[in-house]
């Protein structure tokens, strides 16, 4: 693992001095390696998706499709036509003393990534890495390995062909091979881990190495890596999410927004776990959620007393087993998964009160026409997204216009929400004097 790590953190250091034009032209390289061996992609991916139930709701986050590597290597490309985040001087100022100070965005360095059953993530991370001048150690997990190992394999095959733009001048013309290979190999810009809990534990210990580790993934991971690293970590991705449906919200709006936010992929940490209604409009629950019951498969509700009382009455025989009523763990789950909590509260208030006891920070939506209790809503909910007359659904990079997204941080120090290329820079001083000394 030492001496993976060190040819990584090595890599970053050259990674760093190419151009943005180079950068671009690798990206989209392996772009088109992507569409031109889709079929070896997938084979790899279907060796994963043997060993996973198609019933399991993580079954669609695992699985690669041919469209899927489409938009995959259209989302790499749209990187590719980015402005660069490095080099922006963010800050300018000249002292009394004549001192020139200039802050400026650089690469963190080497940028640890822990995910899970999410193949996609290789490529994603990658694409933005590289973008901004980061090398990357990945650690998939075990269900996504042959995915994973087959995606890092191709990146590869492509970096080493353009590994003479990491040669110095001098080190081209240079017979001595020793020296050549020090920096020549583009390819240690990404590593990926073995798919152990081992490697998970000498990466979060990767100190001098790893300037930075983000976890993408359930609540579990995200709490063990925080507490385990001593490497600096930024939490991404758990996601207890809610929608207030208030006395004053569109029927029709509503019934899209909700059906949208549960049902378009449930297995992602925008997907919608509760829905928070108001007492006045119980009347309108069973068109409300009608699209969760009719979907394939359809959406089983964990109601309170009154939404299932709401309910019971307008289910038929053929759908009445989906609603179940709530226990005390049905609020505060992230399921991922077609299951989906119901609240009944009595004013807007009282759906605060709940998104503060049971939200994770992540994404929150209030359905309503009244403008007042929106920006009551968007004022007072502490999460990276708040959404309202939108489903949340929309919390992701790219549909953030921000390019493919490495995770979405649900912490307030350092980047919150969406981290695509500028959330993974930091930045230095340059300062230049005429030879100033300090009383």
């Amino acid at each position: 693992m030492k001496e993976i790590f060190e040819k990584v953190k090595r890599a970053s250091k050259s990674l760093a001095l190419l151009t943005d034009q180079q950068r671009n032209e690798i990206l989209l390289a392996v772009a088109n390696a992507i569409v031109a061996n889709k079929e070896r992609i997938l084979n790899a991916n279907a060796e994963d998706l043997a060993k996973m139930s198609p019933d399991n709701p993580l079954y669609d986050r695992l699985q690669l499709t041919d469209s899927r590597l489409e938009a995959i290597a259209a989302d790499m490309r749209n990187v590719a036509t980015l402005p660069s985040p490095l080099g922006h001087v963010t800050k300018q100022k000249t002292l009394p003393n004549g001192l020139r100070l200039c802050r400026v965005s650089v690469p963190f360095g080497v940028i640890g990534m822990i995910y899970e059953a999410r193949p996609n993530v290789t490529f994603d991370v990658f694409s933005l890495c590289f973008k901004s001048g980061n090398a990357c150690v990945l650690k998939g997990g075990k269900d996504a390995d042959s995915s994973n190992r087959e995606e890092v394999a191709l990146i590869h095959e492509v970096l080493e062909k353009y590994s003479s733009l990491f040669l110095r001048p001098s080190e081209q013309a240079s017979p001595n091979v020793a020296e050549r290979t020090l920096h020549s190999s583009l390819k240690d810009a990404v590593a990926l881990l073995p798919a152990t809990h081992e490697a998970t534990g000498e990466m979060l210990n990767a100190v001098g190495y790893i300037d930075l580790c983000i976890p993408r993934g359930g609540r579990r991971l995200i709490d063990f890596v925080r507490d385990t690293a001593r490497i600096p970590v930024i939490e991404t991705g758990a996601g207890v999410v809610n929608t207030y449906f208030d006395k004053d919200g569109d029927l029709e709006m509503g019934k899209a927004i909700v059906n949208n936010a549960k049902t378009r992929r449930v297995s992602v940490c925008n997907a919608l776990d509760c829905l928070l209604i108001h007492e006045s409009r119980l009347a309108d629950l069973p068109h409300l959620v009608t699209p969760l019951l009719q979907h394939n498969p359809p959406v089983t509700l964990y109601c309170d007393e009154p939404s299932y009382a709401a309910l019971s009455s307008h289910l038929s025989y053929l759908t009445s087993h989906l609603l179940k009523h709530a226990t005390a763990d049905s609020f505060g789950t992230e399921f991922m998964d077609y299951k989906l909590a119901v609240k009944t509260v009595g004013s807007l208030e009282e759906a605060l009160s709940h998104i503060d006891r049971y939200g994770s920070g992540h994404s929150e939506a209030i359905i309503t026409a009244d403008e007042a209790a929106a920006r009551r809503f968007q004022a007072h909910v502490d999460a990276a997204c708040v959404y309202w007359n939108a489903p949340t659904s929309f919390t992701d990079g790219a549909q953030f216009g921000l390019g493919a997204e490495i995770g979405i941080s649900t912490q307030k120090l350092g980047p919150r929400g969406p981290m695509a290329l500028e959330e993974i820079t930091t930045y230095k001083w340059l300062i230049e004097g005429e030879g100033q000394t300090r009383a």
